[in-house]
């Protein structure tokens, strides 16, 4: 893979990437208008391609946030067209690498040292690069180590990176005034905590050290002492990562082995810790010879307080939205419904919810679940096909919930995800032992 000399890292310099960017896909749409005068059969199916390669070509040589955001609608498998989904998942773990000479500038402006005053070896080029940032691995003393560096300029461009994203997202989700602003501050707060590197160690350690009982999961260790803001040092794990063990054949056994382990780290997390790991996708985990599961990547954390706590897991209980009061009492806590509403909001919003919830919440109501279960993914798939869709939605203002909900929903949609993968059955309870 081609890799990059340099990072635009100024706003203006930033500014002019994306609107390229944008200039292609406007191209794109005259090219698809043109060609459906000639032929009114012409689907979007070509045009969405065009647009995700053009947008995710963009966003890949800037790295940072952007290219955070792409990585995270990748996993709104019922959200996006395909295309999308398919390019933009490729920020998970497969964008172009810095060169091995700004790898050397970047890491000595952060650690103070080149890599070889620090390490016995080090490799020149990285192993994994991502959104934020590309790990390379080194050795001391017969250690194996992980080393992960930030990309120059991340920190200092999430503010207008997000900036320049919040149009095309205020439009897709069909957010209106100036409440939306809730929930980019809450995107904007977490991706400032995922550039510092000081507090991702800090969070590592503290929820390994927890959920080390928990059978089935393996974690690495982190070394503070070479380690810095913007460097991670931390074990070397030996493992594949999820996604390649799902593309290849494995037993039913082993996939709701390692499905009960993932079941089980989130809910102790999620229940006991009341703060839990919120970036689930296929390339923070690996799966070692041992079968176990490898989380490695702990930058993205979120805090669940106890007045989004409380009542998002009692509207879970299937008791709860059977009661029409205690259903709606709840809408009105977790801000979904509110004062302002009218009743034709009321109603349309009271039935979408009651409706969706019925679907999410069902592993929570079952002693076992299967998730392999197509009748519920086909459920995820209708229900997510038709509001998308639904031309009342579009007249109605998205401003929905909570801003706990973002990254909350992230979290349950890539376990979900994940827990398909395996095509895993888990034991919904069994997290309780671990309490």
């Amino acid at each position: 893979m081609k890799t990059l000399d340099h990072i635009p890292t100024g706003k203006i310099e930033r500014a002019g990437k994306l609107v390229s960017t944008g200039a292609r896909v406007g191209s794109n749409y005259l090219k698809y208008y043109a060609g459906k005068l000639v032929n009114p059969e012409l689907t979007r199916e070509k045009l969405n391609e065009e647009n995700a390669a053009d947008i995710y070509d963009g966003l890949k040589s800037l790295k940072g946030s952007a290219l955070k955001v792409a990585q995270m609608l990748s996993m709104e498998k019922n959200l996006l067209p395909r295309a999308y989904v398919e390019k933009f998942s490729l920020a998970q773990f497969s964008v172009p690498p810095l060169s091995a000479p700004l790898v050397r500038r970047t890491f000595k402006r952060y650690q103070g040292k080149y890599p070889e005053e620090i390490f016995d070896s080090f490799s020149r080029d990285s192993i994994n690069a991502a959104s934020i940032g590309q790990v390379h691995k080194a050795t001391i003393e017969g250690k194996e180590l992980a080393v992960k560096i930030q990309y120059p300029g991340v920190a200092d461009s999430v503010k207008s990176d997000l900036a320049l994203v919040k149009p095309f997202a205020i439009k897709m989700f069909n957010l209106q005034g100036k409440d939306s602003d809730k929930y980019f501050k809450e995107v904007e707060d977490k991706l400032l905590e995922e550039t510092n590197y000081i507090l991702e160690v800090a969070q590592s350690e503290d929820i390994t050290e927890a959920c080390a009982k928990i059978e089935g999961m393996s974690f690495p260790k982190y070394y503070k002492e070479l380690s810095s803001e913007r460097i991670i040092t931390m074990d070397w794990m030996h493992g594949t990562h999820l996604s390649e063990f799902t593309a290849k054949e494995f037993s039913r056994e082993t996939g709701d082995k390692l499905g009960q382990a993932l079941w089980d780290f989130y809910m102790f997390q999620m229940h006991g810790l009341r703060k839990v790991h919120a970036d689930p996708h296929p390339g923070n985990f690996l799966v070692n010879d041992k079968e176990e599961l490898i989380a490695i990547d702990f930058g993205c954390i979120k805090e669940v307080p106890e007045e989004f706590y409380v009542p998002y897991f009692e509207l879970a209980k299937k008791e709860s939205f059977e009661n029409e009061d205690v259903f709606n009492a709840k809408l009105y806590e977790l801000e979904i419904l509110t004062d302002t509403d009218s009743e034709q909001e009321l109603e349309f919003f009271k039935a979408l919810f009651k409706e969706m919830l019925a679907i999410f919440t069902s592993p929570f109501n079952a002693e076992e679940f299967d998730f392999s279960d197509d009748t519920f993914w086909n459920s995820i798939a209708d229900l997510s096909d038709r509001y998308s869709n639904d031309p009342q939605i579009r007249k109605m203002n998205g401003n929905r919930g909570s801003k706990h909900f973002l990254y909350m929903n992230r979290t349950f949609f890539g376990l979900y995800n994940l827990l398909h993968d395996l095509k895993a059955r888990v034991k919904v309870n069994n997290y309780l032992k671990y309490l």
